[in-house]
């Protein structure tokens, strides 16, 4: 089973994480891969890419955006699956293994696997587990065993190509547009797989995927904006798919489980809970500020 794996990347300020990237790729346990890298208008990247690797590059002359990219990465590729990856991430060796091993055991459509926080620098101790997904983790309150679920992060998510076809790929229009970071495009092409097909992703918690978070990332003036545009997406994502159960789920998660749970920890002395919990509150209103502002929009 060929598995197509498929980078975007933009800028050759991050030319060390892509190294880092491709280089885990080659570096599998599975040998039937396909490396194909979009470069969105970098033209020095995409000489450096070229230079270094033997892989498939594609180069866009003007920047088309992420899941436009993706999708051009799509029609080149030649896998059985298709396979996202980002350009600031290092996959375990056995990533693709257990990809696959879902796709042959479970008869799967669409496999993702978890995504750990690789802190290049101080890990924070009041950054809540809940929010990991705005760093591009897998969060607290996800499943930990094999399970269906709506989907997981695209820089640990594959689909088979058929099924990836016939959706007809990512929404181009989910792109950055006069400097908002849409951020749901995974969400949204997996929303629509569950009602076409009826079936959802396979998480396996042991595909997987190392993604870094710098130092910037973690600004609390970074994270606020982050949140706030994620909300925004969600009331775009709403509009498309008439529906966000699983975020309302997580919500109560938060104002139950989690609230309860550091509350518990903060009478028995936590000084980290407190921390975490007020920031826990602190990005959910950021969210919730952003999805009220999408609604009006």
């Amino acid at each position: 089973m060929l598995v197509s794996v498929i980078i975007c990347a933009y800028t050759i300020n991050r030319l060390e994480d892509i190294k880092d990237a491709i280089n885990s790729l080659i570096s599998q346990t599975y040998d039937s891969i396909e490396i194909i890298t979009v470069v969105d208008e970098d033209r020095k990247l995409y000489r450096a890419i070229k230079d270094e690797f033997d892989v498939k590059v594609l180069f866009n002359e003007k920047r088309i955006g992420l899941p436009a990219s993706r999708n051009r990465g799509i029609s080149v590729a030649n896998g059985d699956i298709i396979a996202f990856f980002d350009d600031d991430a290092v996959a375990d060796k056995n990533w693709i293994k257990e990809l696959v091993r879902m796709y042959e055991e479970k008869d799967a459509i669409a496999v993702g696997g978890k995504i750990l926080p690789l802190w290049i620098g101080k890990k924070p101790k009041i950054f809540p587990e809940e929010f990991y997904w705005l760093i591009g983790a897998t969060h607290k309150g996800f499943p930990e065993e094999v399970t269906e679920v709506r989907n997981t992060f695209t820089s640990n998510l594959s689909f088979r190509a058929d099924v990836l076809r016939a959706l007809g790929g990512f929404r181009s229009e989910l792109r950055e547009k006069d400097g908002i970071p849409m951020q749901s495009e995974e969400t949204e092409i997996c929303e629509r797989m569950r009602m076409k097909f009826g079936r959802g992703v396979v998480y396996n918690p042991n595909a997987i995927v190392y993604h870094k978070v710098y130092p910037e990332r973690l600004k609390i003036g970074y994270l606020l904006k982050r949140c706030f545009w994620q909300g925004y997406s969600k009331a775009l994502l709403e509009r498309y798919v008439g529906r966000i159960e699983e975020e309302k789920s997580f919500l109560k998660y938060l104002v139950t489980n989690s609230s309860l749970d550091r509350l518990k920890k903060i009478f028995s002395g936590s000084v980290e809970d407190l921390g975490k919990l007020i920031n826990m509150w602190l990005f959910t209103f950021s969210v919730g500020i952003g999805y009220v502002y999408g609604k009006i929009k």
